[in-house]
């Protein structure tokens, strides 16, 4: 039975780009997403097998743009790396391109002054959260949606608060982030959402990862 998806919430304000991302020896496509005085940005870090366009991490930009943050939403593989399987779920590779698209950030005239937070989706956020580990006070904070931050390599690194949301239906990925959050010494939540899969497709869930998402960046990511 199909599920109608969510609608997209209101942004005002709203001005996007195409932008080129270059380091790691690629270039890479990205969208990026300004509102006006912006405090901070997002950089998303997809999945195996998704990218820019998921509908899903683009609910969630459109939200946290319409919270006044900007986004960055961007391909971490280029297409043929991605049509192998097993380079999808290369988090070391992942976690180097997600940490130049911070370097080039840091380069950018409009966002060099902004805080940055990450948000990951399945193998994405374990290659964010390694990222804030290598970066350390660079990364403001972290959101996990649906993720798997068990793949990490580096938790007890990490700095940045970290907030981990999770379906109550995804009962495996629950008990790996239950694992991950052990691991973790720094500010931390998991947020388990009643009535959600793996994919927040039930109606109001993905609204609820918008929501909290917006929440713990607008805490967390401030101009100084």
């Amino acid at each position: 039975m199909s599920r109608k998806s969510s609608p997209a919430p209101p942004v005002n304000d709203q001005h996007e780009q195409l932008v080129t991302i270059t380091g790691d020896s690629v270039a890479l496509e990205g969208m990026l997403g300004m509102p006006p005085k912006a405090p901070g940005i997002v950089l998303f870090a997809h999945g195996s097998g998704s990218s820019r366009l998921s509908p899903r991490n683009n609910y969630v930009a459109r939200a946290l743009r319409s919270a006044g943050l900007a986004t960055l939403l961007m391909d971490l593989l280029t297409e043929e790396e991605d049509r192998v399987y097993a380079t999808r779920f290369d988090i070391g590779l992942l976690t180097r391109r997600l940490v130049a698209a911070t370097r080039w950030i840091g380069k950018q005239p409009q966002t060099r002054r902004l805080s940055v937070g990450y948000f990951g989706a399945s193998t994405g956020a374990a290659a964010a959260l390694d990222a804030a580990a290598e970066l350390g006070s660079a990364i403001g904070a972290v959101v996990s949606r649906g993720g798997r931050p068990d793949l990490a390599e580096s938790l007890d690194q990490v700095r940045a608060p970290t907030l981990l949301i999770v379906g109550s239906l995804d009962t495996e990925v629950i008990a790996l982030n239950r694992q991950a959050y052990a691991q973790l010494r720094s500010e931390k939540i998991l947020e388990i959402v009643p009535g959600a899969t793996h994919l927040f497709e039930e109606p109001g869930t993905l609204e609820q990862v918008a929501d909290l998402a917006a929440r713990w960046f607008t805490r967390h990511l401030t101009s100084g």
